[in-house]
């Protein structure tokens, strides 16, 4: 044969995905972004809330362009003559006609509908979720301060999102909404009649707010979410991915499993199952029965009217303000009734929110970038105060109920709407006490663990009488994360003068000490390499002492049968950590 011949069966042409994947590359250049495919996620079980937000979303997107198909988002009025009989004859506009229609005439268009609500609401409580693991675990720090930003805009579309979205049937209960946000907007010193004129046309209700709040509703804010959302996961790419702190991980690595195949499997699994749940509560979980609540007219509100969960804080803190307002010179009136609790108490907590990185980084005078995680537990300030911050939330929530929670435990309005008062400023600051405390208690355990090992639950008795519980050592993956705890220490105390010269940054860094002081002072340290040396020759005493009376040697060879010490590994880790702490 010759040599130029080819071998019978040889491939002679390029695969066709071969081909098809060339093709692309010489135009789009993917071959560059292979490296994306050994992208390493690590695995933890708080990081789905961010998943499920992105999942939901993908969700809302599907099922509003089929709603998209049949709403008419228009205020004319019109007589329903569809197949609900008890609305048939009743005069109405076309935006509520068309829901009716929807849900009742549409083959699939109440599952459709329920399944695009009920999105709407796990989107936002899964944002709310994943905002809060970011706080109490500190990844908004260098260099995640814009990402965390872009986080806190979009939590803040989202939640506009979907009260757009709840208004748009034009139904009685959505219609009280938008009474509120008429108040609301007409309540704003200055601009708020403009703003009214301009988002309303008019008077309330008028005929044009459901037309300017489709566009709104469907094109611009989602929009706007879909650009922060890839801007947002670019950032994620860039900045690499948080981990908690574990062997083998540090400030430089990632430890975890690789973007294609597990992550990609997990992944998609994952989408399947988030569709699958909210596909199971648009089925059997009836959500907005808008042909219950009628359609909206000025002069009529139904008792009991609640709004969907994320804006119940907002009623809330309606319902528990007293009526308060003042006229100033020339006769212009101030509600503060509404202007409190409406626009200054959620402008101050978003800020509070949104603010928090740079403001903890300036206290601390942290420039450092963080890429592992910590436990809430070793930040008590901070935890404590996220924590205040959502029973702050959750009492306002429960205060925007008081009419149903009155009705249904048999309670007095005024006693619930009395304890709302109160509880805004008392809860808080017990839920910040005892979760500080917890804290301090958690860290408090994990000291000892590390000095005296973990309990077993079996009592010894020792050959002079005495009972004592047996400790055992924690496993290697425990005791090094324990000891790979940071230690913060606050700022220390600025000098008020210098050589009889006043300090003219002294009011700035006593306000920065006092802040560090509260943020980081009174932890509970870990053991330093001395206290570890001394458990570890204690526990030797007693283990030389307890294998003379009984003959052998402790039970796992190389560690004490009682476990009151650290192993020499737990002492050199100790000793590295301070070491690195004194550098």
């Amino acid at each position: 044969m010759s040599t130029t011949e080819k071998a019978p069966g040889a491939r002679t042409e390029t695969p066709r995905g071969e081909a098809i994947a060339d093709w692309a590359d010489g135009r789009l250049g993917i071959y560059n972004f292979r490296f994306l495919i050994r992208k390493v996620f690590p695995e933890h079980w708080s990081f789905m809330f961010g998943e499920i937000a992105l999942y939901s979303f993908v969700i809302l997107i599907l099922t509003g362009t089929w709603l998209t198909l049949f709403f008419e988002p228009s205020m004319a009025e019109t007589v329903y003559e569809g197949s609900h009989v008890p609305l048939q004859g009743i005069p109405m506009s076309q935006a509520y006609a068309t829901t009716v229609e929807i849900s009742f005439d549409i083959r699939g268009g109440l599952f459709i509908r329920q399944m695009h609500h009920w999105a709407a609401l796990v989107m936002i409580g899964a944002l709310c979720l994943h905002t809060l693991r970011h706080f109490l675990t500190g990844s908004f720090r260098k260099p995640r301060e814009v990402n965390w930003l872009i986080g806190f805009v979009m939590l803040v579309l989202v939640t506009l999102e979907g009260f757009l979205g709840y208004s748009l049937p034009d139904d009685l209960l959505s219609g009280t909404g938008l009474r509120i946000a008429s108040g609301v907007t007409l309540a704003i010193p200055l601009v708020g009649t403009y703003a009214h004129m301009l988002l309303f046309g008019g008077e309330f209700p008028g005929t044009d707010i459901v037309p300017r709040l489709y566009p709104l509703h469907i094109l611009l804010i989602p929009g706007l979410i879909f650009i922060l959302l890839t801007v947002h996961l670019i950032l994620v790419f860039y900045h690499k991915h948080t981990q908690f702190r574990g062997p083998g991980r540090t400030e430089q690595n990632v430890v975890g499993e690789p973007l294609m195949p597990n992550y990609t499997a997990k992944a998609g699994g994952f989408f399947f199952l988030v569709s699958g749940v909210l596909a199971l509560l648009a089925g059997v979980a009836q959500i907005n029965p808008v042909w219950t609540y009628g359609p909206f007219r000025s002069d009529q509100i139904s008792q009991g009217s609640q709004p969907d969960w994320y804006m119940g804080f907002l009623e809330g803190a309606l319902r528990a303000m007293p009526a308060w307002e003042f006229v100033l010179p020339g006769g212009y009136t101030v509600n503060m009734g509404i202007l409190i609790p409406a626009v200054i108490v959620p402008t101050l907590m978003a800020a509070v929110i949104a603010l928090w990185p740079f403001l903890e980084a300036w206290v601390t005078g942290d420039r450092r970038e963080h890429h592992l995680l910590d436990r809430p537990r070793d930040h008590p300030a901070r935890t404590a105060f996220g924590v205040a911050f959502v029973s702050l939330y959750l009492v306002l929530f429960f205060g925007g109920a008081n009419d149903v929670l009155a009705e249904r435990f048999q309670l007095s309005l005024n006693a619930i709407t009395w304890s709302v008062r109160v509880g805004i400023f008392l809860v808080p600051a017990l839920t910040y006490i005892v979760t500080k405390r917890i804290c301090l208690g958690l860290q408090r355990r994990d000291r000892d663990k590390l000095l005296h090992g973990r309990e077993t639950g079996r009592i010894r008795r020792l050959p002079h009488g005495e009972f004592v519980e047996v400790h055992e050592r924690l496993d290697r993956a425990r005791e090094y994360s324990l000891l790979a705890r940071q230690d913060y220490k606050p700022l220390p105390a600025p000098l008020p003068e210098h050589d009889g010269v006043p300090n003219p940054q002294g009011r700035k860094e006593v306000l920065r000490y006092r802040l560090s002081r509260w943020l980081y002072g009174g932890q509970i340290a870990k053991p330093t390499p001395r206290e570890l040396t001394e458990a570890l020759e204690h526990a030797a005493h007693a283990a030389g002492a307890h294998a003379s009376s009984n003959g052998h040697a402790s039970p796992n060879g190389h560690a004490p049968s009682n476990g009151h010490a650290p192993s020499d590994r737990q002492l050199e880790a100790g000793e590295r950590e301070a070491d690195q702490e004194v550098r």
